[in-house]
């Protein structure tokens, strides 16, 4: 079932209705953007476009909607019956889901008559901004560990049932190697990982019954929890039952408290002595990229991480500074002149070269040696293409994170890039600024 129309605000139908009684159906231009990046945060990692596009595709205001806002919200039959003609007919240029963004460099920019582009404003920014979020969480994740495998392990920790999901696929795009959610997996066809609980190990009359039960059940995929009763026993534990059953394939144990790094050491010394080389050790509990960054850095052995709490709400930078904003209508320039949010004026593009970005209008001619970010993905209100593979975002995020500079891909304390402004695009900010100027009366 498509998405409600009425995901939106009540402003947005108010100036929607306003604008359609006056027949206002010009086009205009919006950009969605982060106006700046949160102190631990280097770079972003566009994401959430997809359910955009297909919020756009379907958009259209249902008959039992339409009554509900004439009976509840009072608006008029001619504005009702304006509203019942609404679709998406517009069009839309973005970075694709898996590139890298950097603050004031449009995410998506659509042009649609200003009505409908108003109306689905608040679903755009809920989505982009919270899946490019977590995106961008997990993105430093994958930094930290230093090549080691992260899981997701966010299914329970995450603020609705729909962010779990996103939290799974916006984590594979930028590099985990699983997730431990099963629905997730069946939807974006994601490899799904699993160990079990400390209730499975306290349910039967010893560690090793546990163990031993779980190895018959699952022999192509033991991994122990250790750390229910006393870590390091658990381990020995754990290599009595291997030895024990003859098991060789998929092994590894799970450390979820304590002294991880320690642990870690410790365990790994008793599995080397008992031949036990093979068998991997995860470590989960509370992680974040700040302690996967100091495991790793203190030369822990520790073969993957299972992160779940404090990505899937982005604990340390839960929501990002996005806007939604006016740049063209009825072919003029737009521009907010309002302290520390004035915005760039026109439709826009982001030149990606080897000493950084420019950001600058849409038909300027491209920069030798740069690239363009943004990509037309809807015509006439329908995509350009069929929706990607993950696999093309996850591609196009590690073509990105390669050229991300060092100080942005610091775990502490990075400093993100800025993009360059355009000639044009500085030319075109003047000349709006001061019309703007003039429209208000201060010139």
């Amino acid at each position: 079932m498509p998405p409600s129309a009425l995901l939106t605000d009540l402003y947005e139908l108010n100036m929607a209705a306003s604008y359609l009684k006056r027949g206002m159906h010009q086009e205009a231009t919006f950009s969605l953007f982060v106006r700046a990046l949160p102190p631990n945060r280097g770079f972003l990692v566009s994401a959430g476009l997809e359910p955009c596009l297909g919020f756009l595709e379907s958009f259209g205001f249902a008959e039992e909607e339409l009554e509900h806002l004439g009976r509840e919200l009072g608006f008029g039959d001619e504005v009702l019956d304006a509203f019942a003609r609404l679709h998406f007919e517009g069009e839309v240029w973005a970075a694709p889901e898996g590139r890298v963004v950097y603050a004031n460099e449009p995410l998506l920019e659509i042009t649609a008559p200003i009505a409908v582009a108003q109306l689905v404003e608040p679903y755009l920014l809920n989505q982009i901004t919270f899946q490019t979020t977590i995106a961008s969480k997990a993105a430093r994740c994958v930094l930290a560990a230093g090549g080691r495998s992260v899981v997701d392990f966010a299914l329970r920790r995450t603020q609705g049932l729909d962010a779990a999901m996103n939290v799974a696929r916006v984590a594979w795009i930028v590099g985990f190697s699983a997730t431990s959610n099963v629905e997730a997996g069946r939807r974006f066809g994601l490899p799904v990982v699993g160990t079990m609980a400390h209730s499975y190990i306290e349910s039967f009359p010893t560690e090793a019954e546990a163990f031993r039960t779980f190895a018959l059940d699952f022999p192509d995929r033991t991994t122990f929890l250790v750390d229910t009763y006393d870590t390091l026993n658990g381990v020995r534990t754990a290599i009595e039952v291997i030895r024990e059953l003859g098991l060789e394939r998929n092994l590894g144990i799970r450390l979820d408290s304590g002294d991880l790094a320690e642990l870690a050491r410790r365990s790994r010394a008793i599995l080397d002595q008992a031949g036990q080389q093979g068998v991997r050790i995860i470590a989960s509990g509370g992680l974040d990229e700040f302690e996967v960054d100091r495991l790793v850095r203190s030369g822990a052995p520790i073969d993957a991480f299972g992160v779940g709490t404090r990505i899937g709400v982005s604990a340390d930078a839960p929501y990002l500074d996005s806007a939604y904003k006016l740049v063209e209508y009825d072919g003029r320039p737009m521009i907010k002149l309002s302290p520390n949010k004035h915005t760039f004026p026109g439709r826009k593009q982001v030149f990606r070269g080897p000493d950084g970005d420019v950001l600058g209008l849409r038909d300027e001619e491209l920069p030798a040696g740069h690239e363009p970010l943004l990509v037309p993905v809807m015509r006439g209100g329908r995509r350009t293409d069929p929706p990607p593979a993950l696999e093309t975002a996850r591609e196009l995020f590690r073509g990105d994170l390669a050229r991300v500079p060092e100080a942005a891909r610091r775990i502490v304390e990075p400093e993100p890039p800025e993009a360059r402004i355009s000639q044009g695009l500085r030319r075109l900010t003047e000349r709006a600024r001061r019309s703007a100027l003039r429209a208000a009366g201060v010139l």
